[in-house]
């Protein structure tokens, strides 16, 4: 069984609709696969409609946006009931941070000469919940003032460049909280990726642990082997669930592609008897596996 816990569509940042991304997943051989936008449900509707078309059973969750200290942490939600008032109003004021910042982004890079007005971004957010970084850096692809994502941040948009602005994200524990009381369960996402080690040391990972996180997303492209094998580890030492993804984005994400890393089934279902669990002791109306 091929288990890919961490994809994208474009009610993010992804650049497949959710039922493309289904069937771009069947076609890649995956049995299971899990879609997890940014900060949103909306896709899960016509990716579960979609999977039960193409045979493959559908995980629905989503990737939160939290900060712990300054440092700012992605954390996995999966199976929580969406509709819960507390992490809804959460979500809501993350993804009314991505659209809020926006326009400030676009001034900066005006700012440095570059020709970009807001309806170039929303031209290619479409459908997304929010118009967030990757769609100024594919706005700025297209305008032809950088070649790719990865060169749109690294010049302009991540946290040291000239067009970076802040915007508000979620203390991790309270998401972590959040999600539990809705139902669900949470995975850290790739979480010594881009010198995330310095902020996500074991201490702190055995102390979110003890705080009720769930797992840790070890097999992922951001993390070097050694790194895998060490988390690997210390996962099995505080007896934390352990997956592996794709951290899939379409054309947006280069070396990311469908099952390029995936999920052992033992976690897979470790994961899915920790959300019952969940859903159980929250009384909410969860959703379930399509």
């Amino acid at each position: 069984m091929r288990i890919d816990l961490h994809t994208h569509s474009s009610r993010s940042d992804g650049t497949s609709p959710p039922a493309q991304l289904i069937a771009q997943a069947a076609a890649a051989g995956l049995d299971v696969v899990a879609l997890t936008d940014h900060d949103t449900a909306e896709g899960w509707d016509e990716a579960a409609a979609a999977a039960v078309e193409h045979g493959v059973r559908l995980v629905p969750g989503m990737e939160v946006s939290c900060r712990l200290g300054n440092r700012g942490v992605h954390l996995l939600g999966y199976l929580p009931d969406p509709t819960h008032p507390g992490l809804a109003t959460e979500l809501t004021r993350i993804l009314d941070g991505r659209d809020g910042r926006m326009p400030q982004i676009v001034a900066k890079l005006q700012g440095l000469g570059i020709e970009i007005v807001e309806d170039d971004v929303h031209a290619v957010s479409g459908d997304a919940a929010a118009s967030g970084r990757p769609h100024v850096a594919d706005a700025l692809v297209r305008a032809g003032v950088v070649d790719d994502r990865d060169q749109a941040f690294a010049r302009y948009l991540g946290p040291s460049g000239p067009a970076y602005v802040r915007r508000y994200a979620t203390p991790l524990e309270d998401m972590i909280t959040l999600i539990r009381e809705a139902g669900g369960v949470s995975v850290l996402a790739h979480p010594w990726g881009r010198g995330g080690r310095r902020h996500l040391d074991p201490e702190t990972i055995a102390r979110l642990a003890a705080h009720g996180l769930t797992g840790i997303e070890v097999d992922h492209q951001d993390h070097r082997p050694e790194d895998r094998e060490t988390l690997r580890a210390l996962a099995h030492e505080l007896d934390l669930v352990f997956t592996g993804s794709s951290d899939h984005h379409g054309t947006g994400k280069i070396d990311h592609d469908l099952g390029c890393h995936t999920t052992h089934p033992e976690q897979y279902e470790r994961l899915l008897a920790a959300a019952a669990d969940a859903s159980r002791a929250s009384g909410r109306r969860t959703p379930s596996v399509a």
